[in-house]
């Protein structure tokens, strides 16, 4: 009898102690335990750091392009932009002026 009762709260307090677990573990991430913070800014910085090579690679094809403007023809523009050369060839296969 008394192992019986031992038994049945033993299996409780496991269940309760699973429970629990989960429900501190929610309760630091509601509170913003450090630890989780740490981990959620360092993905934060990588993230940041990929963004910001990509936007420097922009600014520096931006540079380029801005420094050779005023003497670039369309075949030069439209050999680093060949997306645009085919709208520009389909509005006008098509008979459409942009209207």
């Amino acid at each position: 009898m008394y192992k019986e009762a031992y038994d049945s709260t033993h299996g409780v307090s496991h269940i309760m102690g699973l429970y629990w677990d989960k429900l501190t573990a929610d309760l630091l991430l509601a509170k913003g335990w450090p630890g989780l913070q740490l981990v959620e800014l360092k993905e934060a910085e990588q993230q940041s750091l990929k963004e910001s090579e990509r936007l420097e690679k922009e600014i520096v094809e931006v540079r380029e392009l801005k420094s050779k403007i005023s003497t670039m023809t369309a075949d030069e523009y439209f050999e680093k932009h060949p997306e645009l050369k085919k709208k520009f060839d389909d509005e006008i296969r098509n008979d459409y002026w942009g209207y």
